[in-house]
């Protein structure tokens, strides 16, 4: 795995970490600073730029009793400067698929983009690790 793969799973983890720990601080380190941002919460309408980006998600941590977000099955790929990963997220209800965004910012991969919706399990394990 190339280093870029590594760096770019480092990321994408440290998104679930803030989620999961409810780290505000860690989640805007996450999200990128100099590009246009979305996210797409299960259920939500998308929501466009920084701004309102963050201020759901200061919500949502505020007026959340926890719960860990377990996610599996990470495909990644890298094309220079932008990245994706795919991944299962399991809430423990019902599964969720999520792609996740990320483009190379100031020496560090940040995320630009996330949508996360129900799908109708969590697959087994592919034979191969990612899309490299």
């Amino acid at each position: 795995m190339s280093e870029s793969y590594g760096a770019v799973l480092f990321a994408n983890q440290a998104f679930y970490q803030a989620f999961n720990s409810r780290d505000i601080a860690l989640m805007d380190r996450v999200w990128a600073h100099r590009v246009p941002v979305v996210c797409i919460h299960p259920g939500w309408d998308p929501l466009v730029g920084r701004e309102a980006v963050m201020a759901t998600w200061r919500e949502i941590f505020a007026h959340s009793s926890g719960g860990i977000l377990r996610h599996q099955e990470e495909r990644t790929v890298v094309d220079g400067d932008h990245a994706f990963v795919i991944t299962y997220e399991d809430p423990g209800e019902h599964p969720l698929v999520a792609t996740n965004l990320f483009r190379h910012e100031e020496g560090e991969w940040r995320m630009t983009h996330h949508h996360a919706g129900p799908c109708q399990s969590i697959p087994p394990a592919p034979a191969e690790p990612s899309l490299q």
